[in-house]
């Protein structure tokens, strides 16, 4: 069974960075293309960013363009989010997802295993 654990989400000022980590078990992180979401309060899971399972094609939603780096270490069977220049928007509870092809995908139906999120708060 493969299992997703994030961590390194807390509370940072706007403007302040934090690094996502998602450490994948049960089967190597080589395997899948990786993907980040976020669900902020009353709002739907949305995408994040996405890499292939090389660690090539990398793809970001427009709002986090340019602040967030997406990456992989499948030799330590984990994926990174470095989140730069943080806003209170980027208030969310972020969630990687593994999908089991070598393209990701920003639809939440084409990734199979989730983890249980990490909550990210950027107080303005």
């Amino acid at each position: 069974q493969v299992q997703l654990v994030e961590s390194g989400g807390g509370l940072v000022q706007a403007g302040g960075s934090l690094r996502l980590s998602c450490a994948v078990s049960g089967r190597t992180s080589s395997y899948y293309a990786m993907g980040w979401f976020r669900q902020g309060p009353g709002t739907e899971r949305e995408i994040v960013a996405f890499v292939s399972r090389g660690g090539n094609y990398p793809y970001y939603t427009d709002s986090v363009k340019g602040r967030f780096t997406i990456s992989r270490d499948n030799a330590k069977n984990t994926v990174f989010l470095q989140m730069n220049s943080l806003k209170y928007e980027d208030t969310a509870v972020y969630y990687c997802a593994a999908r089991e092809t070598y393209y990701g995908s920003s639809q939440l139906g084409d990734y199979k295993y989730w983890g249980q999120g990490t909550q990210v708060t950027v107080s303005s």
